[in-house]
């Protein structure tokens, strides 16, 4: 969970890199779990390389600790139910997010690349390719029964360093060549560029800032629950996520 959310903070970054300043996007919590978190047909697993415990798994209200079930008190056990069960329905919202964040940035993207591209057709079509690569990679990272925020975060990550640095190279080298030339009128189109983008997109920004606080909202119950876990283990809570609403990330699109 961690990763994921980090990740598409850093997407929403590069698209603003790309485009300069526009429209803000405020997701107003942070997220820290020592765990990789996977969500299966049967189960809620989060598993990690140091630390003990290795692996905590969640099943209709049973707890799996390392190697064997764990007793857990009647409370305990209504807890990793809903648990799991919020962990569920926390699903198709982060799939939603995701997407929708890349959606902002490629259409940013696409944006400038129109005006400031040496050969905007060439580069037009190379972001759809890496879009639907994109869809293709998140596509096997997450759905309704199955999410794996290290495999998520990955993803978007390796779409960041595929795409951005041929797109800001092709957009600065024709900005350079409209200096260098004096193409006034292509200069010209910079200074609407943040308007521009902010009427393609702007509405949709809101929404996903909604929605990320809706998915910050979810995590803290995540968070209460986890906290109220009864069950120690070598006499210490599981501690499987942290959440600091305090703490504020802008990301500029």
């Amino acid at each position: 969970m961690r990763l994921s959310t980090l990740a598409m903070a850093a997407l929403l970054c590069v698209c603003g890199t790309a485009a300069a300043e526009g429209t803000s996007v405020h997701i107003e919590c942070e997220m820290q779990s020592d765990y990789a978190f996977s969500l299966t047909k049967k189960s809620v697993v989060l598993t990690r390389k140091t630390g003990e415990p290795r692996l905590v798994l969640m099943r209709q209200g049973r707890l799996f600790i390392d190697d064997a079930w764990v007793p857990v008190s009647e409370a305990d056990r209504e807890r990793l139910i809903a648990y799991e069960r919020e962990a569920r329905a926390t699903m198709p919202l982060t799939q939603r997010i995701g997407r929708e964040a890349a959606d902002i940035a490629f259409i940013a993207l696409s944006e400038v690349a129109k005006d400031f591209s040496g050969d905007p057709e060439r580069l037009e079509r190379k972001l759809a390719e890496a879009r639907k690569q994109l869809d293709r990679r998140l596509a096997d990272s997450i759905s309704a029964t199955h999410f794996n925020g290290d495999e998520f975060g990955r993803h978007i990550g390796d779409a960041v360093s595929e795409t951005v640095p041929m797109v800001v190279g092709d957009i600065v080298g024709g900005a350079l060549h409209a200096a260098f030339t004096g193409d006034a009128e292509r200069l010209e189109r910079l200074d609407g560029l943040d308007e521009r983008i902010d009427a393609i997109v702007g509405s949709r920004a809101k929404a996903l800032e909604r929605d990320a606080d809706t998915l910050c909202k979810r995590m803290r119950a995540l968070d209460a629950l986890d906290d109220a876990l009864e069950y120690r283990h070598a006499g210490k809570p599981l501690d499987l996520l942290r959440t600091h609403p305090e703490r504020k990330e802008t990301a500029a699109l």
